[in-house]
């Protein structure tokens, strides 16, 4: 198979590629970065502290998924809006500070494993389960 005719993304259900991974990470570092030096003048951003969990990356490194959360869940319904309004100066941002080839395109979508996390916590709290998994 020459290496021209390989295909450009990967199967469906296969795990991110160790560059990928890597890409997401310096994202996700230049993200932090721009937000604790307080670079976007939003008024969106007054009195919170957001934080950014996870990049994803597709596998050709075009487009960027960015999850973000405010801490104490103050103002995460407006967040996403705030960041996508910013998504132009943030790419440039991105762009001046991780050496790609292209800039990613950066979308945004609010974290919810956080929750998740609490709502299984809250299920293994549960009396039945706290009963079956006790030892004596």
């Amino acid at each position: 198979m020459s290496r021209r005719s390989r295909p450009v993304s990967s199967p469906a259900g296969a795990p991110p590629s160790q560059r990928a991974l890597r890409v997401g990470e310096l994202i996700r570092h230049a993200l932090s970065d721009i937000l604790t030096h307080g670079l976007i003048h939003d008024p969106a951003f007054d009195g919170l502290v957001v934080t950014v969990p996870e990049v994803r990356m597709t596998p050709d490194l075009r487009t960027a998924t960015v999850f973000v959360v405010s801490l104490g869940g103050r103002g995460n319904d407006a967040l996403v809006e705030a960041f996508e309004r910013n998504a132009r100066f943030l790419r440039g941002e991105i762009a001046h500070r991780v050496s790609l080839r292209y800039a990613p395109d950066l979308r945004f979508r609010l974290d919810t494993s956080f929750d998740e996390g609490d709502r299984i916590d809250n299920l293994l709290k549960a009396p039945g389960i706290r009963r079956d998994t006790d030892q004596d």
